[in-house]
């Protein structure tokens, strides 16, 4: 059953949700109370069946709605169809994301266009189409998944970095737009997260270097994140859920870093 109930008849969309990051926030809502919608591009019988899980799992209504987050269109039909299957919007955690890595003069153009797409543009046109649902509820709130590249720069992540950038400048201009109404708008930015796909990345990286899993862990994946441990997915849940609480609704235009100590360097 939901841990508490504390959001018990609030909506919430989360986008790039049927795995990682995304997963684990749309887990965390359900147990809190929240209906939630999965979402990612793909409509296979596995996303469903995950939604159906979750519910399952926590007792709240979960569905998954397929919508691709480089296209505008599909972006803004997501909340539109959240809108018909669960009631609202209450809640919209823009977290969708891709990467890709080299050097400025060598970045394929496709690679740019598509980064900033899905990393940022969803970003705007779900909101878009999110706040008039929330001003008419009369609540809301917005948080967007950015990146410790968002408040920091790594080279050869120059798409990455620019797209992370704009999803903390997006954030602070829709916080001041709602500054006078009971919605909010914030990022957090993770550092390096454990994720399936981070996990595994591990073995490789282990044979490249050859050295053990904690070493390659600290020494090379970790080097720049000053705790020397990954954040987890439950932990960015966790903080999601608190900027959606009532003790957070003077929360809003700013940055929370989950990433061990790496932007205090």
């Amino acid at each position: 059953m939901a841990d508490g109930g504390a959001l018990t008849g609030k909506v919430a969309v989360v986008t790039g949700s049927n795995s990682g990051i995304g997963l684990g926030v749309a887990r965390e809502l359900a147990k809190r109370g929240a209906s939630v919608a999965l979402n990612s591009f793909t409509d296979n019988a596995e996303d469903h069946d995950l939604a159906k899980e979750i519910a399952d799992e926590t007792g709240a209504k979960v569905v998954y709605i397929q919508a691709d987050m480089s296209k505008p269109d599909e972006c803004r039909a997501l909340v539109t169809k959240a809108v018909e299957q669960l009631g609202s919007c209450d809640i919209l955690v823009n977290n969708a994301g891709i990467q890709f890595v080299a050097g400025i003069d060598e970045f394929p153009t496709e690679k740019w266009d598509a980064i900033i797409a899905i990393n940022l543009s969803s970003a705007f046109h779900t909101t878009a189409a999110a706040l008039p649902v929330m001003r008419e509820k009369g609540w809301g709130r917005v948080v967007n998944i950015a990146s410790a590249h968002g408040l920091t720069a790594s080279p050869f992540k120059s798409a990455y970095v620019a797209a992370k950038h704009g999803v903390v400048g997006l954030s602070k201009v829709t916080a001041l737009e709602t500054a006078q109404e009971p919605i909010t708008c914030n990022a957090i930015c993770p550092g390096y997260v454990l994720t399936p796909l981070v996990e595994a990345q591990i073995p490789d990286t282990m044979a490249k270097y050859d050295m053990d899993r904690e070493t390659v862990i600290k020494e090379v994946m970790l080097e720049r994140q000053p705790s020397k441990e990954f954040a987890t997915v439950e932990q960015l849940g966790g903080t999601v859920a608190f900027l959606c609480s009532d003790d957070a609704a003077q929360i809003t235009g700013t940055t929370i870093s989950v990433d061990g100590g790496w932007t205090a360097l």
